[in-house]
């Protein structure tokens, strides 16, 4: 069987057209449709029809493309191992994480890992959990760690840790002497939140709701990002509530402060996500032993 054409077959179903495969793959039309019409002809069936002027993969497309990517992935694993034994290539490991994750607690493990481990390559991704996974799934990282819902049941999923969700405050607002509030008290504040649909906002309003004042809370700001939360919250145009992995340094330099709320705690689990691989690559092994030991 001919690698390059099950190559181009999975290029043409993930563009969608022969077009776009040959211009990606830098090859003619001709040549990707002739690697399609090989493939058809070692399985003595059609892989793909059009109907209404789109290419369309057939059924029995549909059940060979799970096999020609894993198969082309493997002999791409295959090659990356070979050429590390024999000093061609350094061992790499790309590693994919949701935004809090990536821009506040992998920083500080891929640093201590690296310490540990000076000849692995490391590059990161930091997207939204969706992006993160979607990526995974095509092979594009080699491992993700994210937090909220995983529902691909084609994953391996552990968890490597736990975050807390805290109520955090202006360093002169009328609770600075207080340690704890009642749930109560929320009811006359601004509180200042993500965008829609983010992670951390589901999280926060689930847990307003169960609370019972979710209807009730004056949201007088919504922001695409942590930080832009933290600098309002400091320029004292209301609360909020985030993740505390990402207010550890405010809090330590005393530029934000916590209060707790009574009788409550919201956390959330932070997920360790592979795709199950025979053969796993150098850096991965290493880095997941890593992350288990921490």
């Amino acid at each position: 069987m001919n690698l390059d054409s099950l190559k181009m077959f999975c290029a043409v179903v993930e563009e969608g057209s022969i077009s776009k495969a040959a211009r990606l793959s830098f090859v003619t039309q001709p040549a990707v449709t002739r690697q399609i019409h090989q493939l058809e002809e070692l399985y003595g069936t059609l892989l793909f029809e059009r109907t209404d002027g789109k290419l369309v993969l057939t059924e029995a497309g549909k059940a060979l493309y799970p096999f020609a990517k894993e198969m082309v992935e493997y002999i791409k694993r295959s090659h990356e191992a070979i050429n590390e034994i024999v000093g061609n290539q350094e061992t790499s490991l790309h590693v994919g994480a949701s935004q809090t994750i990536g821009e506040y607690l992998l920083p500080g493990i891929l640093g201590s890992f690296r310490k540990q481990h000076p000849a692995i390559k490391l590059n990161l991704t930091i997207a939204n959990t969706p992006t993160v996974l979607e990526k995974l799934d095509n092979n594009e990282i080699d491992i993700a760690l994210v937090e909220g819902t995983v529902k691909n049941g084609r994953f391996n999923i552990e968890k490597f840790a736990e975050d807390e969700l805290i109520l955090i405050v202006p360093i002169n607002h009328h609770w600075k002497n207080r340690n704890m509030i009642e749930i109560h008290e929320l009811l006359n504040e601004r509180m200042i939140l993500r965008e829609e649909n983010s992670g951390t906002r589901l999280i926060v309003e689930e847990a307003l709701r169960e609370m019972g004042i979710l209807e009730e809370i004056e949201i007088s700001l919504e922001l695409g990002s942590m930080q832009s939360i933290k600098s309002a919250v400091e320029a004292e145009l209301g609360i909020t509530i985030l993740p505390k992995l990402t207010v550890l340094k405010e809090l330590k330099y005393g530029t934000l402060r916590e209060v707790k709320i009574a009788d409550y705690q919201i956390t959330r689990e932070l997920w360790l996500v592979q795709k199950e691989h025979r053969f796993k690559k150098t850096g991965l092994r290493y880095f997941i032993e890593y992350i288990r030991k921490k």
